[in-house]
C-alpha cells in the first residue's frame, strides 16, 4: 500500500469512524499532443501519469450521500433523491456529478443506495494535468463496482465528460478521462474523438533516456469559466460557417477557402484544430517509423499554434517553452486548456538538471513566482480493489 492509498483510507476512518468498502484510484494525464481537438471530434494523444487521486468509498443502507477530502474542511452531504447538476456547488461537483451521471449508463438513482467516499490525491490543482478527471474516473471506477453496473472503461469516460460538461459546467471534451482510464507504462492514448476508437501507442521515452518535465507556471486556470468556453464556440461558429458537422471534417488543403469566408479570429482558431489535428497523426507516425526523439519539432510547432492561432498561451508559459528548448530540450509546448497551468519539455535525461536551472533562473529574472518543476512518467490507468475483510458493517 502506498502512503497516498494510507492516508486515503486513514482520513475515510477519521471522517465516518469506519474502514472504507475498498481504494480505488485514477491518475492524472499529460497531453503529449493534441489540444482543443477533442471537443472538435478530432485526434489527441495523452497519456496518465505517475500521479494518482485515490478515493476510499463504502456504501449506506440509506440514500444519504456523504463526500469528504482532504482539501476541504467539511463533508458534503444530500440525499440521492436531491442529486441534481443544480444542487451541486465547489468541489464536491465532481465526485457527485459522476454519481448523477451514472444515471444516464444504466444506474437506476431511485433504487441505489447512499454511500460515503473519501478523496485524496498528489495531482496537482490548476496545473492543466486534469485533476478533475482523476477524481471522476476513481469515483466512476469505484461506484461502478459498489453499485455492480458493469460497464466498461470507455463508457465511464463518456460518464465524466457528462459529469464536468453539465454537473461543473466545463464544456470539455473526452481526452481526459480517456486518458486516466485506459493508460499503460511508457505508452499514450491515441484516441479518435468522434469514433472513441482508441489505440495504446508505446512512446519509448525510456529505451531512448528521454524524460517529460512538467513546468507548472502557478498560474491556476479554471475550465468552467472564460476563454475555454470562448474557444470552443469559435469552433462551432467556424464549423457552422464552412457547413460541416465539426472541424474534424476540414483538411489543411481547405484552409485558403476558409480563410476566405470566416473573420481573422475565427480563421485562427479553426486553422489551430486543423493544423493541430494534422501533428497528432504526425506524433503517432513518428514514434512508429523514427522513434520519440524525432517528435521534438512537433511539439514546439503545436505551441506556436496555441500562442499564436488560439491565443490560450500566458508569457509565464511561453518562457518557459522557449528557455526549456535553448537549454536542450528536444521539443516543449503548454500542456492543457490553457490561460495558465504547465508546460512540457521533452529532454535527454542527461539535461534535466540544466533545463531546470535555466527555467528557475528565467523565471527569477522576470520576476515570476517560482515554478514547480517535476518529471513524470507514463503509467497505468485507473484501478481499484474491494477489501471487505476491513469492512464495518454499512452505515445508514
Amino acid at each position: 500500500m502506498t502512503d497516498l492509498e494510507r492516508s486515503t483510507r486513514e482520513g475515510f476512518a477519521s471522517r465516518f469512524n469506519r474502514a472504507p468498502l475498498g481504494l480505488w484510484s485514477a491518475p492524472g494525464r499529460v497531453n503529449l499532443i493534441g489540444e482543443h481537438t477533442d471537443y472538435n471530434d478530432g485526434f489527441v494523444f495523452p497519456f496518465a501519469i505517475d500521479r494518482r487521486t485515490v478515493v476510499a468509498l463504502a456504501p449506506r443502507t440509506d440514500r444519504l450521500v456523504r463526500v469528504a477530502s482532504s482539501f476541504a474542511d467539511e463533508a458534503i452531504e444530500l440525499s440521492l433523491d436531491e442529486l441534481i447538476p443544480e444542487n451541486l456547488h465547489g468541489w464536491s461537483a465532481y465526485p457527485l456529478g459522476v454519481a448523477w451521471a451514472l444515471g444516464s449508463f444504466g444506474a437506476d438513482l431511485a433504487v441505489v443506495s447512499g454511500f460515503e467516499v473519501y478523496i485524496d490525491s498528489e495531482v496537482p490543482i490548476g496545473a492543466g494535468l486534469s485533476s478533475s478527471a482523476a477524481i471522476e474516473s476513481a469515483v466512476a471506477l469505484a461506484l461502478n463496482d459498489v453499485w455492480g453496473l458493469g460497464l466498461d472503461r470507455p463508457t465511464l469516460a463518456r460518464v465524466g465528460q457528462l459529469a464536468e460538461n453539465r454537473a461543473v459546467g466545463a464544456p470539455t471534451g473526452i481526452m481526459d478521462q480517456s486518458a486516466s482510464l485506459l493508460g499503460r507504462t511508457d505508452a499514450a492514448v491515441f484516441l479518435d474523438c468522434r469514433t472513441l476508437d482508441a489505440e495504446v501507442i508505446p512512446l519509448g521515452f525510456e529505451a531512448a533516456d528521454l524524460d517529460l518535465l512538467i513546468i507548472d507556471t502557478r498560474v491556476s486556470h479554471s475550465h468552467a469559466t472564460g476563454g475555454y468556453a470562448d474557444r470552443r464556440a469559435s469552433c462551432e461558429a467556424g464549423a457552422a460557417a464552412l457547413g460541416v458537422e465539426s472541424l474534424r471534417d476540414v483538411a489543411e488543403a481547405d484552409l485558403g477557402r476558409a480563410a476566405e469566408l470566416l473573420d481573422d479570429e475565427t480563421f485562427r482558431r479553426v486553422r489551430h484544430i486543423v493544423t493541430e489535428n494534422q501533428r497528432v497523426l504526425d506524433t503517432v507516425r513518428t514514434l512508429r517509423e523514427r522513434g520519440p526523439a524525432q517528435i521534438g519539432p512537433l511539439l514546439d510547432a503545436s505551441h506556436v499554434s496555441m500562442r499564436d492561432d488560439f491565443e490560450i498561451s500566458v508569457p509565464q508559459l511561453d518562457l518557459a517553452v522557449e528557455t526549456a528548448r535553448r537549454a536542450g530540450a528536444i521539443g516543449a509546448r503548454m500542456t492543457g486548456g490553457g490561460f495558465g497551468g504547465a508546460a512540457i519539455a521533452l529532454t535527454p535525461r542527461v539535461l534535466l538538471p540544466v533545463v531546470r536551472t535555466a527555467v528557475a533562473e528565467a523565471f527569477r529574472l522576470a520576476e515570476y513566482a517560482a515554478p514547480d518543476m517535476f518529471v513524470v512518467r507514463a503509467g497505468d490507468g485507473a484501478q481499484g480493489h474491494r477489501d471487505e475483510s476491513d469492512s464495518l458493517p454499512a452505515a445508514g
